[in-house]
């Protein structure tokens, strides 16, 4: 009989390039792994302080609140009456559009950054900026927004002004890049930083871009009467908060 001959195991070398090449895929893969273990945790922490925050500044509505109420009722409980502090904050909304406007009102509006019909945004009231709102009066109407209000607007019709570019708020993210090196890191924070008129209001202003409102539900009265004299622009006070429900 024969004898079949042993074969010979010949021993398959993988290319150095491959092996390259692998080496370096795996390195890269732990490392896209470590970044975003490091991502999550971080994110983690940033949104337990965004809570954190956010219930520190609802305690803070609350406490007013009460203090407001408990205010009055020692006022009438006393035969007198309590009067709060004027607000810091006005809301302006344009309602009249460009015919027959004035150059200087035109400009005027452009720096209250109410450029079309329908455009509302925040002033800190001071002198120059009661002069600006009664150089467009005829043109605008304003008053005091309730804190709901201010929520509501930035919730559900807030855009950032970045780089010129109208950007929607689709995160907090958009808000940390831009104002995170004055301590609003959420949204919760642009809030309150409206609602209080705080330290860093003008850059948290800045950083909004105009609301562009709807008309409203049921239309105005008559756009070219006060609305002392039963129409519509001017000084509404508090009265600002029911136009503005019925336009957002």
């Amino acid at each position: 009989m024969s004898q079949k001959k042993p074969q010979m195991q010949v021993e398959q070398k993988v290319p150095e390039n491959i092996v390259k090449k692998t080496a370096r895929d795996t390195k890269l893969r732990e490392a896209v792994a470590k970044r975003r273990t490091e991502r999550l945790a971080a994110n983690k922490t940033r949104r337990a302080q965004w809570e954190k925050n956010a219930q520190a500044y609802e305690n803070e509505y609350k406490a007013a609140d009460k203090s407001l109420i408990d205010n009055i009722r020692k006022a009438k409980s006393e035969g007198g009456f309590y009067v709060p502090a004027e607000s810091k904050l006005i809301l302006v909304v344009r309602i009249r559009g460009i015919n027959t406007l004035n150059p200087q009102v035109r400009q005027t509006l452009r720096l209250l950054k109410l450029r079309q019909l329908h455009n509302a945004a925040f002033v800190r009231v001071n002198k120059a900026t009661i002069e600006m709102i009664r150089k467009v009066e005829p043109y605008v109407t304003y008053g005091y927004p309730s804190r709901a209000v201010i929520k509501n607007l930035i919730y559900k019709r807030g855009y950032a002004k970045i780089n010129g570019q109208r950007i929607p708020i689709t995160n907090n993210n958009v808000i940390e890049q831009q104002l995170g090196k004055v301590g609003i890191h959420s949204i919760e924070d642009l809030i309150h930083e409206i609602v209080t008129v705080g330290p860093n209001f003008k850059e948290a202003n800045r950083f909004l871009w105009a609301f562009k409102l709807r008309g409203p539900r049921g239309g105005f009265i008559a756009k070219r009467k006060s609305f002392i004299n039963q129409g519509d622009w001017g000084n509404r006070e508090d009265l600002i908060n029911d136009l503005v429900k019925r336009m957002i």
